[in-house]
């Protein structure tokens, strides 16, 4: 499969006053074109930060990111903003929606400046609330605000999706939705899709299981026959 990303013997270390907070230390990684991908970790393993790094929303203090055949590590902030607008849609643990617009408006904020978008409607369709597309995000549950969330993230075909915590502030069972429409897009797109949890449950549903701890990769394991989202036992 092709490597999306590359990473290469990268620290992030971040200065707090007299002492220095290291993230990440030495962590050498690739990642896969259509690939679901499971950071696990507890807080403050760095698996958000590996994540960021990846987004291009932060910079290492040492090491080499790659995209493709592109310097991330070193890129100029206008290249990582355009990387960000052309390549990337971002799913967070909270939804980020712009209260006084609709569901569709909301979508329509990311289509409006991709090259080759979904229509906000497809989009909304595709991740299971078409029929919501004129709520305002009061309007909503937490599972459909974050699922307007997704819509967004995916309405500009992103050749990645990263997802920090996508099902943080949700019930379980609410949360088991949202993991299905990840998945559905996952398998529609070919996205490489990366989902950054401190569920163990939830790597049951990916590719590849990357296990963090201290800022290093602890494990990898990839699942040999990659179960379905509905499957998961929680």
């Amino acid at each position: 499969m092709e490597t999306v990303f590359s990473i290469q013997a990268v620290s992030k270390v971040y200065p707090m006053g007299a002492v220095s907070v290291r993230a990440l230390h030495d962590v050498s990684l690739e990642f896969a074109a259509g690939e679901f991908v499971v950071l696990l970790g507890a807080s403050g393993s760095g698996k958000s930060t590996l994540l960021n790094l990846l987004g291009g929303l932060d910079t290492p203090t040492s090491g080499a990111i790659n995209y493709r055949d592109h310097r991330l590590s070193t890129a100029a902030e206008r290249e990582l903003t355009r990387f960000r607008r052309e390549h990337v849609g971002f799913v967070f643990q909270f939804y980020n929606l712009i209260p006084g617009l609709t569901a569709r408006e909301n979508v329509a904020l990311v289509t409006d400046i991709a090259e080759r978008p979904l229509d906000p409607d497809e989009a909304l369709r595709m991740v299971g609330i078409g029929a919501l597309a004129d709520h305002f995000p009061s309007q909503m549950s937490g599972g459909e605000q974050q699922r307007v969330a997704i819509a967004r993230a995916v309405a500009k075909r992103p050749d990645v999706l990263l997802c920090d915590e996508p099902t943080g502030a949700l019930d379980f069972q609410t949360g088991r939705l949202v993991l299905e429409v990840l998945e559905h897009v996952n398998r529609s797109f070919g996205s490489l899709t990366i989902v950054v949890t401190h569920n163990a449950v939830i790597g049951d549903m990916a590719d590849r299981v990357v296990r963090m701890s201290s800022g290093t990769i602890l494990e990898e394991r990839r699942n040999a026959s990659r179960a379905t989202a509905q499957a998961l036992t929680w």
